[in-house]
C-alpha cells in the first residue's frame, strides 16, 4: 500500500458561548483536518488542534508544517509502517505536538480500516464505552448552578468544575453543587491557579463534597509544589499541563508528584505516544484519564478510541466538541447519559 495524495483543510471553529479558565478566555479554535489517500482506496483522517498554551503551537505553525514538511514527506510512503513514519517525521518538525498527532491519527485510521475494525479494536479493544465528564468554566455561582442543572437534565453524571481564580468562590461552588446534586460525581480543575496553601485549604474545606480528583493545582514548572500537595491532601492529584511528553511522565511519576495523569492526544503528539505515557503511568501505579482540548468530533473520536483500548485509562473528559457551532463531523460516536460509544465503523468511524 502507498500513499498517493495528501491534503488538508483548515477549520475555524466558533464556540456558542466563550468559556473562562484560570489563565484565559476562549471563544474560538482552529483545527486542521488531514486527508491521506492510498492506492487501495482506503482514506485516513487526522485532526490537529493547535493551542499555544497546551501544545506550544499556533495555527500558523501547523499550517507551515503541513505545507513544508508533512505533505511532501508522506506521499509515496507505506502507511502501514506508521511507527517508522512517525519516528522519521518527528525530528523534521519544528513543532511536534498536534501536528504529529494529526499524522498519527490518519495513519492508524488507515491501518484499522485495512483490518476493517474500529480503531479501538485495532489497538486492543479493552472496553466498548466510557463515561465522560462535562465541564463548567469559571462563571458566577448562579450560572454554575444553572449549567449543572442543565447538564444533569441531559443525563450527565460527572461534572468537572474549573477554578483557580478565587479559592473562596471555588469552595462555595463545590459545596453548593454537592448540596444540590448529592449523587453527582464531581471533579475539580485548578488550571494552575493555586499555591500549595490554597490547594490544601480548598481540599480541606470541600471534604464533605467528596471530590473525585484535583487536577493541575499549580503552575507548570512547579513540580515540587504539586508533589507537596499530593502528599498533603487525601484526594488524588492529577497532572495535566505539567505532562506534555513521555519524559515528563517518567520524571513526575519517578518523583511521586501526582496520583493520576491526564493524557491528551493533541498535547502529547498522538495515540502512539499516549500509549507509552499510559504504560509509564501503569508501571508507577497511576491511573489515567483521557482528556481533550478544543477539538472537533474527529479529534475527540481519537481520544475515545484510545481510552477504550487501554485498561489503565479509567476516566474520560471528552467534551471539547460540544459547544462548537460549525463542527462538520457527525455520527462518529454517541453520548447517552454521559456514556460515549463509537459508531462501530472501521477506523475512527469516518467513511469517505
Amino acid at each position: 500500500m502507498k500513499i498517493t495524495n495528501v491534503t488538508y483543510e483548515r477549520l475555524d471553529l466558533v464556540l456558542n458561548e466563550p468559556y473562562t479558565i484560570a489563565y484565559e478566555t476562549v471563544s474560538k479554535a482552529t483545527n486542521f483536518i488531514l486527508k491521506v489517500e492510498t492506492d487501495s482506496s482506503i482514506v485516513g483522517y487526522g485532526c490537529a488542534a493547535p493551542d499555544l498554551e497546551v501544545t506550544n503551537e499556533n495555527a500558523e505553525d501547523v499550517e507551515r508544517a503541513l505545507d513544508l514538511v508533512i505533505l511532501p514527506y508522506l506521499k509515496g510512503k507505506n502507511p502501514i509502517n506508521y511507527k517508522k513514519i512517525l519516528e522519521e517525521l518527528k525530528p523534521l518538525l519544528s513543532v511536534v505536538s498536534s501536528a504529529l498527532a494529526m499524522v498519527d491519527m490518519a495513519l492508524l485510521d488507515i491501518a484499522a480500516k485495512k483490518m476493517d475494525v474500529p480503531l479501538y479494536q485495532f489497538l486492543g479493544g479493552y472496553k466498548k464505552s466510557i463515561a465522560t465528564s462535562i465541564t463548567i468554566g469559571i462563571v458566577s455561582l448562579e450560572e454554575t448552578m444553572l449549567q449543572a442543572k442543565e447538564f444533569v437534565n441531559q443525563g450527565f453524571q460527572i461534572i468537572k468544575l474549573k477554578g483557580g481564580l478565587s479559592v473562596e468562590e471555588d469552595i462555595e461552588k463545590v459545596l453548593r453543587l454537592r448540596e444540590s446534586f448529592p449523587n453527582l460525581t464531581l471533579r475539580f480543575d485548578g488550571n494552575q491557579g493555586y499555591s500549595v496553601r490554597q490547594a490544601v485549604q480548598f481540599v480541606e474545606q470541600t471534604k464533605t463534597a467528596k471530590l473525585e480528583m484535583l487536577e493541575q493545582p499549580t503552575l507548570v514548572g512547579q513540580d515540587e509544589k504539586m508533589g507537596k500537595i499530593t502528599k498533603l491532601v487525601p484526594i488524588p492529584v492529577m497532572a495535566d499541563e505539567s505532562l506534555k511528553t513521555l519524559k515528563d511522565a517518567f520524571r513526575l511519576a519517578q518523583n511521586g508528584r501526582m496520583n493520576m495523569v491526564n493524557i491528551k492526544i493533541q498535547k502529547v503528539g498522538g495515540i502512539m505516544e499516549a500509549m507509552h505515557i499510559d504504560s509509564v503511568a501503569k508501571a508507577a501505579g497511576l491511573k489515567a484519564m483521557i482528556g481533550c482540548i478544543d477539538e472537533c468530533r474527529l479529534g475527540i473520536a481519537s481520544g475515545l478510541h484510545f481510552a477504550l483500548s487501554r485498561p489503565n485509562t479509567l476516566y474520560a473528559d471528552l467534551d471539547g466538541h460540544l459547544d462548537f457551532e460549525n463542527d462538520p463531523f457527525k455520527g462518529l460516536f454517541s453520548i447517552d447519559k454521559g456514556i460515549m460509544t463509537p459508531n462501530g465503523k472501521a477506523g475512527l468511524g469516518l467513511i469517505s
